[in-house]
């Protein structure tokens, strides 16, 4: 068997005879340019349309590419801004936070300069009932700040309600809407006396009642009820809210009306406890947890 000649090509002895090729077709063209007109004519029109089609493609390819990247920087941009959002909504959210608790704040000063004759601590409230209505809660302050049962408690435009239980350092507080509160109020303009019972289900309503007022009292809707100076527990003279639907009850001896309390007590978050406890009458009125029981 006759074995095949292996050729073998040395990769310069290739790149040289390119070059020669390449340099005598320039020398070619130049010398006898305007005879190759025809040949390059021929070989032009054959290949445009190539060029053509290839710029086509090559354009279609680019814009592809550079739609794609595009759209790649705006996946990024938009991420980019999401999370900006992000930040400004929570950053949004702590101001308006910062702004509630500063207008809170300066409704407790208002109060303290109100009740100004009066010693304050403020306190913070850090639990309470489960229900809509802060009528039983509990505030981060104690025995430790010189806090006591039965100190009153106000906010917003007036009386909350009292310390019933007091620990190390924390007090549960039992707000004047809470069924089983009962307290001696007077009226601001006539001195009548009458007593603000609190009722959760008519708190709905944004209203409780008031009770045992005399039936010659001489009031009228949107007069201002305080504490009365009858009550053993709350200081005189603190606003509890205002009255109105005064009506005679059926035995003509009193009458009864409901108050709008000066307090909102769906949204509390600060108090003031007044450091000061009411000096025991010498002729006390009935008790005013009794009073529920009537």
């Amino acid at each position: 068997m006759r074995r095949r000649t292996k050729f073998h090509f040395n990769p310069k002895h290739v790149l040289i005879i390119g070059i020669v090729i390449c340099i005598s077709l320039i020398l070619i063209s130049f010398r006898f340019g305007k005879y190759l007109y025809p040949v390059r004519n021929a070989i032009g029109s054959a290949i445009t349309p190539m060029q053509r089609g290839i710029n086509i493609v090559g354009t279609y390819i680019s814009d592809s590419l550079e739609t794609l990247q595009s759209m790649r920087e705006l996946t990024q941009e938009n991420k980019r801004l999401k999370d900006q959002v992000d930040i400004l909504s929570y950053e949004n959210k702590l101001l308006l936070q910062n702004k509630y608790e500063l207008d809170e704040l300066r409704e407790l000063y208002k109060l303290d300069q109100k009740y100004l004759d009066y010693p304050k601590v403020a306190a913070r409230i850090i639990d309470k009932d489960t229900n809509n209505w802060y009528n039983v809660f509990t505030i981060d302050k104690g025995t430790r700040d010189g806090l006591a049962v039965d100190m009153n408690v106000i906010a917003g435009n007036g009386l909350v309600g009292i310390i019933t239980e007091c620990y190390y350092n924390h007090s549960k507080v039992r707000a004047i809407i809470d069924d089983k509160s009962a307290v001696w109020g007077m009226f601001l303009k006539t001195s009548d006396t009458c007593v603000v019972q609190g009722d959760l289900k008519l708190i709905e309503e944004g209203k409780i009642h008031v009770k045992f007022i005399s039936k010659d009292a001489q009031i009228e809707d949107g007069y201002e009820i305080v504490t009365a100076h009858t009550s053993p527990k709350f200081l005189q003279g603190i606003l509890i809210g205002y009255v109105s639907d005064i009506r005679l009850d059926s035995n003509n001896m009193t009458k009864t009306a409901y108050l709008t309390p000066a307090v909102d007590f769906e949204r509390l978050s600060e108090v003031l406890i007044i450091t000061e406890l009411k000096e025991p009458l010498l002729t006390e009125p009935p008790a005013e947890e009794a009073l529920n029981n009537e």
